[in-house]
C-alpha cells in the first residue's frame, strides 16, 4: 500500500459556490460526472462527493496540486464507484505502480470519499 486520502465536505457549501460561479462545474468535474449527478434529485450530493474522491485521490496518490478533471469518478455496471486517471494523476499512479481502491458516502448534509492507493 503506498497511501490513503480521506476528505469531507459539507454539501450545501459546493452547492452554493456552484450556484455562484456556474462555470465551476465545468473546471471541477467531466461531463460524465455531471450527467450522472443531474439525474439524482439532489445533484449536489453526488458532486460533493465526487469532490472529496478527487481530493482523496489527490491526497493518496501524494500529488501536490488537486487536478479535477484528472480524476474522474464513474460507476462500474452495478454502481460501485471507481476512478479513471489521465495526466500527471495517472503518471503518478504508474510511477508508484497503484491502483486505486474508493469509497464515497453522505449523510443529508455531509459528502465524503476515502481512497487507497495499493
Amino acid at each position: 500500500m503506498y497511501g490513503v486520502g480521506l476528505d469531507l465536505l459539507e454539501i450545501d457549501r459546493i452547492e452554493r459556490a456552484l450556484a455562484r460561479r456556474p462555470g465551476l462545474a465545468d473546471r471541477l468535474f467531466t461531463e460524465r460526472e455531471r450527467a450522472y449527478a443531474a439525474r439524482a434529485a439532489r445533484p449536489g450530493e453526488r458532486l460533493a462527493s465526487r469532490f472529496c474522491a478527487k481530493e482523496a485521490v489527490t491526497k493518496a496518490l501524494g500529488l501536490d496540486v488537486l487536478r479535477p478533471r484528472e480524476i474522474e469518478v464513474v460507476a462500474d455496471a452495478v454502481g460501485r464507484p471507481h476512478v479513471e486517471l489521465s495526466g500527471e494523476a495517472a503518471r503518478r499512479a504508474r510511477e508508484l505502480g497503484v491502483g486505486l481502491h474508493l469509497t464515497l458516502t453522505h449523510t443529508r448534509t455531509t459528502a465524503g470519499a476515502v481512497a487507497v492507493a495499493a
